[in-house]
C-alpha cells in the first residue's frame, strides 16, 4: 500500500488521525467559503509553519503542488482570460493551499491509521445503509492505485516518446486507461476469489 508517511515525533505526528482529517475538512471548507485573498495568504503562511512544526522541509510542501502544476497553470490561464489574472491567481493559490494541507495530513499520518479513522468515523452511519468496512476498502484500493497510476503513466509516456507521440493526449491517455481498468479487474477478481464480504 502507498504510505507517504514520514516518521517523526512532532505534535502533528502525535495528533489523532481523526482530528487531522476533521481539521483538513474544516480548513478546506473555510478556504472555499471565505472568499478572501487575505484569508488564503494567511492560510498559506500557517500551512508552511505547520510543515516546519512537523519537522518537514518546506521542499515537501512544494512536492505536494508539483504533480498538479500543469493543472494549476491551466486553471490560471483559463481564469485569467475569463475573469482576470488577479482572480486566476487567487483561485490557484487557494487550490495550492488545499493541496499542501492535504499533503501535510498524508505525510504525518500512516495510511492504515487514516483508513481506520475513516472506518470508525463512518460507523454511526451504518443504520443509514453505509458500510464503513467497504468505504475503508475503497480508500485502501484508491491509495494502492495512486502509485500504480503514476508508474503506468510514466511508462506509457516513455514508450510513446520513442514513437514521437508523447505530446498526443490520446496516445498517452488511452493505453493508461486500458491498463488501469485491467488492474482494477484483476483486483476485483482477487477480492471475489477470497470471498471478501465486509
Amino acid at each position: 500500500m502507498l504510505d507517504l508517511y514520514t516518521p517523526g515525533h512532532s505534535p502533528l505526528h502525535r495528533l489523532a488521525p481523526g482530528a487531522k482529517l476533521l481539521a483538513l475538512m474544516a480548513g478546506g471548507t473555510a478556504l472555499f467559503v471565505l472568499d478572501s485573498l487575505a484569508v488564503v495568504l494567511a492560510a498559506l503562511l500557517v500551512i508552511l509553519a505547520l510543515y516546519r512544526l512537523a519537522g518537514l522541509p518546506l521542499r515537501r510542501a512544494w512536492d505536494q503542488i508539483r504533480p498538479a502544476l500543469w493543472i494549476l497553470l491551466a486553471i490560471l490561464v483559463a481564469q485569467g482570460f475569463l475573469t482576470g489574472w488577479a482572480f486566476g491567481a487567487f483561485i490557484v493559490l487557494r487550490f495550492a493551499a488545499l493541496l499542501m494541507l492535504a499533503g501535510l495530513v498524508t505525510l504525518t499520518t500512516r495510511a492504515s491509521d487514516m483508513i481506520e479513522a475513516i472506518t470508525r468515523g463512518l460507523s454511526p452511519l451504518r443504520p443509514l445503509g453505509v458500510n464503513p468496512a467497504k468505504v475503508g476498502l475503497a480508500f485502501s484500493l484508491a491509495l494502492r492505485f495512486i502509485p500504480v497510476l503514476i508508474t503506468v503513466t510514466r511508462e506509457v509516456r516513455e514508450a510513446q516518446k520513442v514513437r514521437g507521440l508523447e505530446r498526443s493526449v490520446l496516445a498517452v491517455a488511452i493505453p493508461v486507461a486500458v491498463r488501469v481498468l485491467r488492474m482494477a479487474d484483476d483486483i476485483s477478481d482477487a477480492i471475489e476469489a477470497r470471498g471478501y464480504r465486509p
